[in-house]
């Protein structure tokens, strides 16, 4: 007998030890959420620009820095072809100023950005530019895309700089 008591006395006290050693968790695991959170902040950063605006148009590059918009401008496009949109909607040439007035919140302060393609036509472009600007619209900006600073470098340094005067 007493070698059984022996026994039990020591599994009991084996059965405590383990008991300690597995102790509920109390930490949060942060890795999967911090995960979740890059995927969306990636496909949010990929997402953006497309929203912006749906009329395509190859925007003609210049070295000009990008604006700070506090406020969402309206944007009138015209396309290689011709075609006016106002915002997302196509718009006739003369009905331009019209539809600006109705949907412009801030009246003639109102903000315009003019995209044209780089391929339009030069004429088609100050015409609608002209017939806002009748209209007391002062506040008309042109939307370009930026020049990459690679080909800026490139072209500085090939090719000796252009004068006027032959030899």
């Amino acid at each position: 007998m007493g070698m059984s008591t022996g026994a039990a006395s020591s599994g009991g006290g084996s059965r405590r030890r383990r008991g300690k050693r597995r102790q509920p968790m109390a930490e949060i695991n942060m890795t999967p959420m911090v995960d979740v959170m890059l995927v969306l902040l990636i496909i949010f950063m990929v997402a953006a620009p497309l929203m912006t605006v749906g009329v395509p148009l190859e925007l003609p590059k210049t070295a000009a820095k990008a604006l700070s918009a506090d406020k969402q401008p309206i944007t009138i496009s015209v396309q290689r072809g011709g075609e006016i949109y106002l915002q997302e909607t196509p718009v006739q040439a003369d009905a331009v100023v019209e539809q600006l007035k109705a949907i412009a919140e801030a009246g003639y302060e109102e903000r315009i950005f003019l995209r044209a393609d780089g391929e339009a036509s030069y004429g088609t472009v100050m015409q609608v530019m002209a017939r806002i600007s009748a209209a007391g619209f002062k506040n008309i900006g042109l939307v370009t895309s930026q020049e990459k600073a690679a080909s800026k470098a490139s072209a500085a340094t090939t090719g000796a700089p252009k004068t006027g005067a032959k030899s």
